[in-house]
């Protein structure tokens, strides 16, 4: 029997904050057989939103494993009610804020859940000997073949 590929798979994603909710945290249950990425597309103002600057922040985990917080959006009512992320791509958990104003800010996207690849270890031991193999070829010095003319 063929062995079957995991696939990846997508779900949307949907959050509301505002001056009642003005925080809301995504995570997920750790798997060892699944990787999942929350993909932001979009964050708009609601239409009860008031004219009033509406900070959104995210905090996430860096490449150091360690918290940071940074704003990834300022929407107004009057200049700037919408803006694309272009699929802001973080890895749970993450939490966004509200910073500022009362909403409702919309927050929108897909959170794509990629299989994880079965004995990376092992294919990573199996490319670092590769690789040694390589460098051992490459050191190896190459004898000139013999050049004898014909006439």
């Amino acid at each position: 029997m063929e062995d079957m590929i995991p696939t990846m798979e997508s779900y949307i994603f949907g959050c509301e904050l505002s001056a009642k909710t003005n925080h809301y945290t995504f995570k997920v249950e750790e798997d060892d057989d699944f990787e999942p990425n929350l993909s932001l597309c979009t964050i708009s103002l609601g239409a009860e939103a008031k004219d009033e600057y509406n900070v959104v922040e995210v905090t996430g985990r860096d490449h150091n494993d360690e918290d940071i917080t940074v704003p990834i959006a300022t929407l107004k009512l009057s200049c700037q009610t919408m803006i694309n992320l272009d699929n802001f791509v973080i890895q749970p958990p993450v939490t966004f804020r509200l910073k500022s104003g009362s909403g409702p800010v919309m927050l929108s996207g897909q959170v794509m859940v990629a299989p994880t690849p079965l004995d990376s270890e092992d294919d990573d031991e199996e490319e670092e000997s590769g690789d040694s193999d390589e460098e051992e070829e490459e050191l190896t010095p190459i004898k000139p073949a013999n050049k004898k003319m014909r006439n």
